[in-house]
């Protein structure tokens, strides 16, 4: 027993030295972690995201310390901007209303209506852009506005090949204007608006959200509906809601600007939600001849032509001479007296093949070429075969007279 006594006395004063070691250590530990913040404090001011002040309110220059600034990142209200955007252009988006004249045997009356957009103001009178095919064989054209007032409009000019025109009217009822963006920029993915009047005035004014579905996209347009195309209208592709009445119509971007004339619209049973719309860029200098000419002055050759792709592979021998391995290209039909075709010495069944060492492959591709490389009064390389021969002229351009 008396070594267990012994023992156990001997074991509690390891016990209480145990003790008095360990509180000197944490005594000693909080110290030198006091010190540690102490000295880290100048070095986190660059680092936190406020100012960091003594208990006193003052920092180490003795200035009054600020209330702490906390950084955040702040996420866009996409809703708002939408309905900002909305408010900003929606009263410059009109009706556009299509009166045939009445004869004998049938009666007058509205044909058809479309939208158009509302894009200058001036000298009394206000100027509307919309789609060729919204007043095509108008004898009367009347703007409506969002509150419902008619008011008689002129066409300054139209262009089926882009499928544009331009209306005057009486600037007394216009309130807003829309401002052009820049199509250019726009990307996929981008947020987008389309503002029109589908199915007539009873749904004027109204409103299609989705996004730039597609940049530079390529349509085929048959103009005089002969099955076979005349012309790539270059468009923006979307998947807000576009539908017939919607045409001329403006798509805006989320900053309320019209980067786009809505146009066309993919009509069949398993496509769904494929708009297209003729990108501002584009439109600009053909609204622009349309508003001062009447008509948009291209440059001209003076040539019909057919691509070598609807000549049968015998003609393509016997009538044009081809060399087996010219296969793209386009055929001179007919050449129009005293036109630059005819001055630079083209004739009839030469096969175009180039333009500037370009390649033409189609009657499209020449014409793309043709409007929007080359401006009126341009010089123009023209190679050609004639007789199974390479040519090469210099042809100027001119303006197309009506």
């Amino acid at each position: 027993m008396g070594y267990y006594d012994d023992h156990y006395g001997q074991y509690r004063q390891e016990q209480k030295g145990n003790r008095r070691g360990w509180f000197l250590s944490a005594f000693v530990g909080a110290i030198l972690g006091a010190l540690l913040v102490f000295i880290s404090i100048p070095a986190l001011s660059d680092v936190l995201p406020y100012d960091i002040s003594s208990e006193s309110g003052r920092t180490q220059n003795g200035e009054t310390a600020k209330e702490p600034t906390i950084q955040q990142n702040v996420s866009v209200n996409v809703t708002s901007q939408l309905t900002k955007a909305i408010d900003k252009v929606s009263d410059a988006v009109v009706g556009v209303v299509n009166i045939q004249e009445a004869n004998f045997w049938s009666q007058g009356g509205e044909e058809g209506t479309g939208s158009g957009v509302i894009y200058k103001k001036e000298n009394g009178k206000a100027f509307v852009v919309t789609n060729h095919h919204v007043v095509e064989n108008a004898s009367q054209l009347e703007i409506s506005l969002k509150d419902g007032t008619r008011v008689p409009a002129k066409l300054l000019g139209s262009d089926i090949l882009m499928d544009l025109a331009v209306l005057e009217m009486d600037a007394k009822h216009v309130k807003k204007v829309a401002e052009f963006g820049n199509s250019d920029t726009v990307k996929p993915g981008e947020p987008v608006i389309a503002i029109g009047n589908p199915l007539g005035l009873q749904f004027a004014g109204s409103v299609t959200q989705g996004i730039i579905s597609g940049t530079n996209r390529t349509v085929e347009v048959d103009l005089d509906q002969d099955g076979a195309p005349d012309w790539n209208a270059e468009v923006l592709q979307t998947d807000a809601a576009i539908n017939p009445g919607n045409s001329g119509g403006a798509l805006v971007n989320i900053e309320g600007q019209v980067i786009g004339i809505n146009s066309m619209k993919i009509a069949q049973e398993e496509v769904e939600g494929i708009g297209f719309s003729i990108p501002i860029n584009s439109a600009i200098p053909v609204i622009s001849d349309l508003e001062k000419y009447g008509q948009v002055r291209r440059p001209y050759m003076g040539v019909e032509l057919r691509s070598l792709s609807d000549i049968s592979s015998y003609h393509l021998q016997a009538t044009l001479h081809l060399p087996k391995d010219v296969t793209e290209g386009v055929a001179v039909i007919q050449v129009v007296p005293m036109s630059p075709a005819a001055r630079a010495g083209l004739k009839q069944f030469d096969v175009i093949v180039a333009l500037d060492d370009q390649k033409i492959r189609d009657v499209l591709d020449l014409r793309k070429y043709l409007y929007t490389k080359k401006s009126i009064g341009d010089k123009m390389k023209v190679t050609f075969y004639r007789d199974g021969k390479k040519h090469t002229v210099t042809m100027k351009l001119e303006r197309e007279s009506f």
